[in-house]
């Protein structure tokens, strides 16, 4: 379970990037990516952080 969702926000974290790298840089819409691109980010360690610590019990 917790490996599906890490896929998902890996797979979200790509897609992200791809629209930042095409995207006007200081637009409403950049810095709003740029948002979900750190909340991501942060999903995504705390999942590695939960997979991780559910391997080594």
């Amino acid at each position: 379970m917790l490996a599906a969702e890490l896929y998902r926000v890996i797979r979200e974290i790509e897609k992200l990037e791809a629209a930042a790298r095409a995207s006007i840089p200081g637009t409403p819409v950049t810095e709003e990516r740029e948002r979900k691109l750190r909340e991501a980010i942060a999903e995504r360690d705390r999942l590695r952080k939960m997979l991780e610590g559910a391997k080594e019990t």
